[in-house]
């Protein structure tokens, strides 16, 4: 989805625009997303392109949490 919204917005089409067009699969087939939801993931798209270093970091440290959460053992 994130890149034809992409592209399109590329070649200056509006966010409004595009929405009706895009059909999702899976559990969520036949419901388009929100233009609400467009517009959160095109940011979230900018902010990784614009800070990358910090997305590797809290990716990095999202792992290290999964694994040490995975080793650590839970009390009966």
């Amino acid at each position: 989805m994130l890149h034809t919204v992409l592209r399109r917005r590329a070649l200056g089409e509006s966010v409004e625009r595009i929405q009706p067009d895009l059909h999702p699969t899976g559990k969520r087939k036949g419901h388009g997303p929100s233009v609400a939801s467009i517009y959160r993931a095109l940011t979230e798209h900018e902010k990784a392109q614009a800070y990358p270093e910090a997305v590797e970091a809290a990716q990095a440290d999202f792992t290290a949490l999964r694994q040490r959460s995975a080793t650590t053992p839970t009390s009966a």
